[in-house]
């Protein structure tokens, strides 16, 4: 096998290990590592829980004799970072195991990291290769990278329409969601959340929908809840409080120029790296008519409601479309 074909193939792996994290890693990125011997794996590690080891950690700690670590190759999928923070330096514990080769996806652009990490590796006499899948480890870390790039989460509106474009009835005699997607589509939702740091929501749909903002259709993490209140009417005994996932209301923001960039200024600094914004028209206009959003999920269904509240209007690039169940699903990207 050519070198470029096996660092593929053991980076591919990495690849597969951080999307199946189940850790609570936020606002940590998910990063796979693996270590290799004599052309066989030898440990295998993902990033802990927010606060724990980071994936490189893992994989030279599950190794119990540390001596054939000595020579090794370390694969991993973000550049090993090099400061001291909730952990020591990935970078300075790959050199004390005397791991001679590190093979790296993509570069850590965080302003703690951008290049150090791999300079200490190169400065220790580590070999080190840069970019093995960069593309592919670019979209795994999608979320890390974008936060830091640009200083605000990634934000991905998402809603469900009609066939003749309403999002919602005008009246509902209940408090609960008025379902316009189908049930393979709800569930894919879900899968959405698990896979995103925070949903947003505002004051109404709180009120009208009482919705729990969780995974249930399928097992993964639950998203941080960002609730929008200006009004400070909203009491606990709505399910967005329970204590199933963390909440946090945002309700100062009524008065400023442009609601979104403040919103996403709340949002960095709370580390949000990236949201669902699943609001009802009003908040998903936010983003929408200030254009801070970098991708929209729509959902269309064979339902007429012939009146309520009309859809949002986006302009964008189609990049794709989909059949989910009765469902059209279209995704936009800004143009």
């Amino acid at each position: 096998m050519k070198t470029l074909e096996k660092h593929e193939k053991y980076m591919s792996r990495c690849i597969y290990l951080a999307r199946n994290n189940e850790s609570k890693y936020y606002p940590n990125p998910s990063v796979g590592s693996i270590i290799v011997k004599d052309n066989i794996i030898i440990s295998e590690g993902t990033t802990s829980s927010y606060g724990g080891n980071h994936a490189e950690v893992n994989a030279i700690n599950n190794v119990k004799n540390k001596n054939d670590l000595k020579g090794a190759t370390l694969y991993v999928t973000l550049e090993p970072c090099s400061h001291y923070g909730k952990t020591p330096p990935c970078a300075e514990l790959i050199y004390k195991n005397q791991i001679s080769n590190v093979i790296i996806g993509t570069k850590d652009i965080s302003s703690k990291v951008n290049g150090d990490g791999i300079l200490f590796l190169k400065n220790k006499g580590i070999k080190v290769t840069v970019g093995v899948l960069e593309n592919k480890c670019n979209d795994l870390h999608r979320n890390f990278l974008h936060f830091n790039k640009y200083k605000r989460p990634y934000i991905i509106l998402k809603w469900a329409e009609t066939m003749d474009n309403f999002i919602a009835p005008l009246n509902k005699s209940e408090n609960k969601p008025f379902w316009i997607s189908c049930v393979e589509s709800r569930q894919l939702v879900h899968k959405w959340r698990s896979e995103e740091h925070a949903i947003l929501i505002g004051h109404n749909t709180v009120i009208k929908d009482n919705p729990s903002l969780t995974v249930r259709h399928i097992n993964g993490n639950n998203p941080l809840r960002i609730i929008l209140d200006d009004k400070k009417t909203l009491n606990k005994n709505f399910n967005v409080f329970n204590n199933e996932s963390m909440t946090i209301v945002i309700s100062d923001f009524s008065s400023k120029n442009n609601i979104g960039k403040y919103l996403c200024e709340i949002l960095y600094k709370n580390k949000v790296q990236s949201i669902i914004i699943e609001g009802g028209k009003k908040t998903l206009e936010i983003f929408i008519k200030n254009n801070i959003w970098d991708e929209a999920r729509i959902f269309k269904n064979e339902l007429n409601l012939n009146d309520g509240v009309l859809s949002p209007k986006i302009n964008g690039v189609d990049k794709s479309k989909y059949k989910i169940g009765k469902d059209e699903l279209r995704v936009i990207y800004p143009n």
